[in-house]
Order: structure tokens, then sequence, then C-alpha cells
């Protein structure tokens, strides 16, 4: 399943909540390279009860929206993980 995020680098806390049709991450880690995406799939693998191999960012890795690809879960799943 693949799914819109937006990312937000640099929080001063984590957090992962809906943000209309797609999510938004929060991670503390600052955008410098590809260090904020891999922080985004830990923080969303983590979340989700998955392996961190099951969550990767496909498309916009130097961007604030993504796409990410995500193994083991369907979209009710999903959205009853994040509420």
């Amino acid at each position: 399943m693949k799914i819109q995020i937006k990312v937000i680098p640099g929080a001063s806390k984590e957090g992962v909540e809906w943000f209309g049709n797609m999510l938004k991450v929060k991670v503390r880690t600052p955008p410098e390279k590809g260090r904020a995406n891999a922080a985004v799939e830990s923080l969303l693998a983590t979340r989700l009860g998955l392996a961190k191999s099951a969550v990767n960012v496909v498309a916009g890795f130097t961007q604030p929206f993504k796409t990410v690809a995500i193994t083991g879960l369907d979209e009710d799943s999903l959205r009853k993980k994040i509420g």
C-alpha cells in the first residue's frame, strides 16, 4: 500500500496524525543527508507495529510531501492504528 505523507523535520516532538487524507509525520531529526527520511520510516514502523523494512519512502526524497510504501498493512488497519 502507498500513502501520501507530509513530513515536519526538526520538530520539537515526534508524532503521527491525520492531515486530511494524508498523514503528517513530525520527526526531531533535521533534513540532512536523508536522515529525516530514515527517521520517518523508523517512526512509522514503530507506530504501526511493523518491521523497519516494511516502511519505505519511495518518492519525494527531498520534499516535505512524500510517498511511503507500507508492506503488510491495509488502509483500514492503518486508520485504526493511527486513529
